[in-house]
């Protein structure tokens, strides 16, 4: 017998891992994205320990993954009139490796790259891949255990249920609960991709942060000739894209206020190869996140700011607790009932909304905190960051003080070596 039918949508990050992992446990997944192709949207992420758990559990992913490690962290002031300073250092992404189980505790990825990389493997894996489909409507036809799935060409599909893994603007979920207003944070992030100075190479794999006056700025490597950046500052109403500008505005911004940033900040805005902007938006808190035989998993469930770097991250630990579940219900991988499902998406809500909710929390704060304006502000955010990192300079090789980092945030979605999957 062969399994049931899935339809997920959206082929970001979420859609391809959750189609591997269904058709290696006898599902039958389809994917379908709205893009022509794998986006070239974006500039980097951040895989986590957490993510890099659930990556690990598909065979050899890893492995195809372009990544670059982070040895360590550096936070530099750069607000103060008589120049900048550095204000801590850690260590502790490197002691992170060790602890994860899988040998990533933080590491530079680059967007395009990933997602054109989970689509090979998935194709690999047997499982179609549908550009050109935007999602337009969902349905469930009554006295059936099925949904029937409309595109904006025209095309109709059904399968035993549906994910949407369609992102921040994600159709699925304007179809379950209606289209909501996204309210602008107050926040913009402007980013780019730039060679590695000579600066930043003697620093070694690092993750760096500059906090000026009303700006925060983050750099991380990617590979070993790429950094990627973003600049934080609040600012008027920016639309809510993540391409490129066009090439006067990236002209004026290479040469603007932020070509001047110390700490090797200026060199990278300088000799970036593509600049874009975008504004950072809220979405309201589901307190459910399906109807019927659709869920919503990832960024079209819980959207997040990106200051915590955990977006990608806590939507393959949605993956992970998801198959784990329609194993433990739905061992068989047939079309299961809609009471079976109804405990499957139950389960998940029960468990992943207080997590996903706290983050959302957690993040929206750390881009408050990063981005404050005056002297007596900036002087309270640098000794803030100061004591968090106050005598955490060396961790590598102490377990428990990595553990004391990290447990509330990296200690999932299951101990290292302990996947029920």
């Amino acid at each position: 017998m062969s399994g049931a039918r899935v339809i997920l949508a959206g082929c970001g990050i979420a859609g391809p891992v959750l189609a591997i992992f269904l058709k290696l446990k006898g599902y039958e997944p389809i994917v379908y994205e709205r893009a022509d192709g794998p986006s070239n949207d974006g500039l980097s992420l951040c895989i986590q320990a957490n993510g890099a758990r659930v990556l690990s559990l598909i065979p050899g992913l890893m492995d195809k993954i372009a990544h670059q490690s982070i040895d360590q962290l550096v936070f530099y002031s750069a607000s103060a009139a008589d120049g900048a300073s550095e204000l801590a250092r850690t260590d502790a992404p490197a002691g992170l490796r060790d602890f994860s189980g899988v040998g990533i505790g933080v590491a530079g990825v680059r967007r395009p790259l990933l997602l054109r990389t989970l689509v090979e493997v998935a194709e690999a894996h047997g499982v179609r891949v549908a550009f050109g489909h935007q999602l337009v409507q969902v349905e469930e036809p009554a006295g059936e255990e099925c949904v029937v799935v409309r595109f904006a060409n025209g095309y109709e599909d059904s399968a035993s249920f549906v994910v949407g893994c369609d992102g921040l603007h994600s159709n699925t979920r304007a179809c379950l609960f209606g289209k909501e207003a996204a309210v602008f944070t107050g926040l913009t992030q402007t980013g780019g991709i730039s060679p590695i100075s000579e600066g930043f190479r003697a620093l070694g794999p690092s993750m760096v942060n500059i906090y000026g006056d009303g700006a925060h700025m983050i750099a991380y490597p990617i590979d070993d000739t790429q950094i990627s950046w973003a600049i934080t500052q609040r600012e008027a109403e920016e639309r809510e894209t993540w391409r490129d500008m066009d090439e006067a505005r990236q002209h004026e911004f290479k040469n603007g206020p932020f070509s001047r940033l110390p700490c090797g900040g200026g060199d990278l805005v300088r000799t970036a190869d593509k600049i874009i902007k975008f504004g950072l938006y809220d979405r309201p808190e589901l307190t459910s996140w399906h109807k019927g035989r659709v869920l919503l998993i990832g960024d079209a469930a819980h959207p997040t700011s990106p200051h915590l770097g955990q977006g990608a991250n806590q939507a393959l630990e949605d993956i992970y607790h998801l198959v784990r579940l329609l194993v433990q219900h739905n061992p068989s991988a047939a079309s299961p009932s809609t009471a079976t499902l109804s405990t499957v998406f139950t389960e998940l809500e029960q468990l992943r909304i207080p997590r996903t909710s706290t983050l959302v929390y957690k993040a929206r704060a750390a881009g408050e905190l990063r981005v404050v304006s005056g002297t007596e502000a900036c002087t309270m955010r640098d000794e803030t960051v100061q004591e968090m990192w106050k005598g955490k300079e060396r961790v590598r090789g102490d377990a428990d003080a990595v553990k004391m980092l990290y447990a509330d945030l990296f200690s999932f979605p299951f101990e290292a070596g302990k996947s029920e999957i």
